[in-house]
């Protein structure tokens, strides 16, 4: 029974090579859950079938691989995720892609994650150690496996969450499905997958280095953004509110009226250019996620 699937679950990764590894391990996932699901069902309403038989008519049922294979790949295209990069038309020059991030969603969305990510570091880095310490602080006792196992669980779980947010605001394609766990293994069979598999491990650093990475990002673009909108608005405090310049004992001074569009110009060249740096250390991010949280 087993070597079938695997067999199948190999010809299945060969087809879809090219493919987002998201999409493949989403792919396998799914046929390894619909597989294995099927021939323990069949086998039970079905005793006098054999295994290899029984596992013939499911696989003729759910599909060959290269059918399988082609069918993601429509779905895949059909529903790429929606903040996605897309080939940008020919002809745009510098000063056009320059200025037309103020109407790029995706801009925005990267912005916004930006600012985001100092709530979900401090809670995924307190949760990440927070839950080592009391793993070996309760190794001694007899609860000390299945806390363990429990932890693991979730951080598998906060990896798949983590993965949709990334997918919804930075456009990278991320993990749909959890990750399937072969009941026919058993308890100890399960847990010595879920204690060896990378994918419970590599969450748990992407979850620990969230916590400085928050922080980087939310101090830097706070820092951008301040300046940035500090020379837009220092004409109207200025001019409505009648706060100077520079203000001593001694003296005070306002700024010059020649200065004041260049105050405005600046301050709207420095948000376009924050909003670039948001864009590009967006798909950073995004490709430092993928690492951690999506590759085999």
């Amino acid at each position: 029974m087993s070597n079938g699937i695997e067999e199948y679950l190999k010809q299945l990764r060969k087809e879809l090579a090219g493919c987002d590894s998201a999409t493949i391990r989403d792919a396998l996932a799914d046929a390894e859950e619909h597989l294995r699901t099927a021939l323990d069902q069949s086998l039970k309403n079905r005793p006098e079938l054999s295994e290899a038989d029984a596992l013939k008519s499911i696989m003729d049922e759910y599909g060959a691989p290269p059918e399988i294979a082609s069918a993601y790949r429509e779905v895949e295209a059909r529903i790429a995720p929606p903040l996605a990069p897309r080939n940008k038309p020919n002809g745009r020059s510098a000063i056009e892609r320059f200025f037309g991030v103020f109407l790029d969603p995706r801009a925005y969305a990267a912005l916004f994650y930006m600012f985001f990510s100092l709530i979900t570091g401090i809670i995924y880095f307190t949760w990440a150690v927070t839950g080592l310490s009391l793993c070996a602080g309760f190794a001694v006792l007899i609860i000390g496996l299945p806390f363990f196992a429990l932890f693991l669980l979730s951080i598998q779980g906060i990896a798949l969450v983590e993965g949709r947010i990334i997918e919804a605001l930075l456009g990278v394609r991320m993990p749909r499905r959890p990750v399937f766990n072969p009941e026919h293994l058993g308890i100890w069979g399960r847990f010595k997958i879920l204690v060896s598999d990378k994918r419970s491990w590599a969450p748990m650093v992407y979850m620990i280095v969230m916590l400085p990475l928050g922080i980087v990002y939310f101090t830097l673009f706070v820092v951008f953004l301040t300046f940035g909108l500090y020379g837009i608005g220092w004409p109207i405090m200025e001019n409505v509110f009648d706060i100077p310049f520079i203000e001593t004992t001694h003296y005070v001074v306002y700024t010059p009226g020649w200065m004041m569009p260049l105050f405005i110009i600046v301050g709207i060249l420095w948000i376009l250019v924050t909003m670039h740096l948001a864009k590009l250390l967006g798909r950073a991010h995004g490709a430092l996620a993928k690492a951690l949280l999506v590759k085999e």
